[in-house]
C-alpha cells in the first residue's frame, strides 16, 4: 500500500506592506545587475549568486501582486 500524503504549501500569514516589499525588490533588482556585471569582468567569486537574486526577485514580485490582490479584495 503506497502511503500518499497531501501536499502542503507555504502561505505568509502576515504580509509586509507594499511600500517595503517594493524597497526590497529595487535592492535585489540592483544586486543582480551588479552581480551579473562582475561576472561578466570575472570578478564574482560565486556566480550562485545570480541564481539565488533571481529566485529572491521572483519571491518578492508574487508577494507584491498578492499584496495588491488582496487590497483590492479588501476594497470591494
Amino acid at each position: 500500500m503506497a502511503d500518499t500524503k497531501a501536499k502542503t504549501t507555504k502561505k505568509a500569514v502576515e504580509v509586509p506592506a507594499l511600500d517595503d516589499l517594493r524597497a526590497k525588490l529595487a535592492t535585489e533588482q540592483t544586486d543582480l545587475l551588479e552581480a551579473r556585471r562582475s561576472h561578466a569582468a570575472g570578478e564574482l567569486v560565486n556566480p550562485r549568486v545570480i541564481t539565488k537574486t533571481r529566485k529572491e526577485i521572483a519571491r518578492l514580485s508574487t508577494a507584491i501582486r498578492a499584496a495588491e490582490l488582496a487590497q483590492e479584495k479588501e476594497s470591494k
